[in-house]
């Protein structure tokens, strides 16, 4: 017999080709044990068949395609647990297997494997649960927010709000009442002093979605340093971070200061060589030739890739100048060496600052990060025109020019409004101070207070979308001075505040200014989700002819 190695005898078959049905299906990661018998009871933790039903479909908004998983359904306090609709091309196959009985008497199955439908959502549970805190549901409020729940109107009305006891800490219990009987004979048998403050969860504790990875290890750049105590010459040892960030911020004096800095703290020399030269000098020239910048200002003379650098920076901005941080300069970049209380000229470098109601400032929610992520790839779309348009307009949102509006919150400079009536009051020279005050700065309080009137009018038009005529401004300057000639008002200042003013509004006109803006903000809500819901309608209208 020959040992040679001959040619091949395995013989390739191609695969059986089996037919995939269309049949749609939908799948759900369920965080736990589900059996036959307790998929309604799953289904109901789920927000019930509706729920499903509205959030697999098709045309669901992005705030639909959402599904929360309530542990304890009926609990109002229980925090859920969230689920994204994700988009899968799974296959879903049905698996049959048949038992055999040998004839040794030994059992022989049989599988079988069928493909019944495609699987395109999938809803996924990758999220981590949020703290939870159970109140005590016999407390008047709990069963005042159970009434609601129920829309019990006898149980509302006859609320009232209970004495207050200021009886803050009471003793606890052996075991809280929702402590499971197994678990409570092995917990210790102890009672103690609990808080009863009577304080009631919020929306949400936490705002991580995704645990960090950090394998219950330590930080590697920790190292175990050794520190003396000078008073008692004790040594003890710490982990000290070698290599965390080590932040420099422009040096900060107040009004009442005498004197103004005149470089960089040493702290800051020492990293001055971390500073990109050739964004440093290109500031340095900005603030010789204009002295005081507000930073929107500044910024607004580089690109975007330079001023990405100069965020990442940390050393730039110190070492460019100082900064107020109260006054008629607050918050503005100041060349070294420059005292704007000593200059009459500085007057056109003061900054004026009043709240917009319309636009509030708060952090964007969970749910609303959340849908974000998920169309982040619309943005990646823009043409060139609209990112040239946008730039166009970033560069001009620290000059208000009476007739186009650059951003929807007001913080200018005197010298970036460019409007002809207001120019006009700021430079003139009639009603100015011999000495700064640390208010109005040169301008006397009339002075200022004319130049803000006009300013806030001619802002607040431009949100609501007219552009204000002289004859309005003028009649609003002649209506002000009226009022005021009849009530005097001192104001005093107060140590350590902000003093400058900010053009509030009155507490009626600010309500009613907050009030419009949740309207506005509904509107466009409800706008946008009926403009998706119909443009999904006339998507399928289009593909049924």
């Amino acid at each position: 017999m020959s040992d040679e190695a001959g040619p091949s005898t395995t013989i390739c078959s191609e695969a059986p080709e089996r037919p995939l049905p269309s049949t749609p299906f939908y799948s759900i990661e369920y965080p736990g044990y589900v059996k036959p018998e307790s998929v309604p009871l799953a289904v109901s933790n789920l927000g019930g068949p509706s729920c499903l039903e509205t959030a697999f479909k098709r045309t669901a908004a992005k705030n639909e395609a959402l599904l929360e998983l309530n542990l304890r359904p009926g609990n109002p306090f229980a925090h859920p647990i969230p689920g994204d609709i994700v988009s899968t091309n799974n296959i879903l196959l049905k698996v049959v297997r048949r038992k055999r009985r040998h004839p040794d008497g030994e059992c022989v199955g049989e599988f079988t494997a069928e493909a019944v439908g495609i699987i395109p959502k999938t809803a996924r549970f990758r999220s981590m649960a949020d703290y939870q805190f159970q109140p005590d549901m016999n407390d008047p409020l709990a069963q005042l927010r159970l009434a609601m729940d129920r829309m019990d109107v006898d149980a509302i009305r006859q609320y009232s709000i209970p004495e207050e006891k200021e009886d803050y800490v009471v003793t606890a219990s052996i075991h809280p009442p929702e402590l499971d009987p197994a678990l409570a004979e092995q917990s210790e048998q102890t009672s103690g002093p609990r808080s009863n403050l009577r304080l009631f969860p919020p929306p949400l504790f936490s705002r991580q979605n995704v645990p960090q990875n950090y394998n219950f290890k330590a930080n590697p750049a920790s190292i175990v340093t050794s520190l003396i105590n000078e008073e008692t010459g004790e040594e003890r040892k710490r982990l000290i971070n070698k290599g965390r960030w080590k932040g420099h911020g422009p040096v900060t004096i107040t009004f009442s200061d005498p004197n103004v800095p005149e470089g960089p703290p040493p702290i800051v020399e020492t990293v001055r060589t971390q500073a990109n030269n050739e964004l440093l000098n290109r500031i340095l020239e900005f603030m010789n030739k204009r002295p005081v910048w507000t930073r929107a200002a500044l910024y607004n003379q580089f690109s975007p890739a330079e001023l990405r650098e100069i965020y990442n920076s940390k050393v730039i901005m110190p070492l460019a100048g100082y900064m107020f941080t109260d006054g008629p300069w607050r918050d503005a970049m100041i060349r070294f060496k420059y005292d704007p209380r000593k200059e009459l000229d500085a007057r056109i470098y003061q900054r004026i600052y009043f709240r917009n109601a319309n636009h509030p400032v708060a952090r964007p929610s969970v749910v609303a990060r959340r849908q974000e992520g998920r169309s982040a790839a619309t943005y990646i779309n823009r043409s060139i025109e609209q990112e040239e348009s946008f730039e166009a307009d970033r560069r001009k949102s620290h000059i208000f020019d009476g007739n186009t509006l650059t951003k929807e919150t007001a913080a200018f400079q005197l010298c970036d409004i460019h409007d002809p009536m207001l120019k006009e009051m700021i430079e003139d020279d009639e009603n100015l101070r011999e000495v700064c005050d640390e208010r109005d700065g040169w301008y006397s309080a009339q002075a200022l207070e004319r130049i803000k009137t006009v300013l806030r009018h001619k802002f607040f038009s431009l949100l609501q979308g007219y552009v204000a005529t002289e004859e309005e401004c003028e009649a609003l300057l002649e209506q002000d001075a009226v009022g005021k000639s009849q009530t005097t008002r001192i104001k005093r200042l107060k140590f350590g505040k902000h003093n400058m003013a900010k053009g509030a509004l009155r507490p009626e006109d600010a309500a009613a200014a907050r009030l419009q803006a949740t309207l506005d903000r509904n509107a466009k809500t409800f706008l946008a989700n009926r403009r998706e819901m119909y443009g999904g309608r006339s998507s399928q209208t289009a593909d049924n002819p």
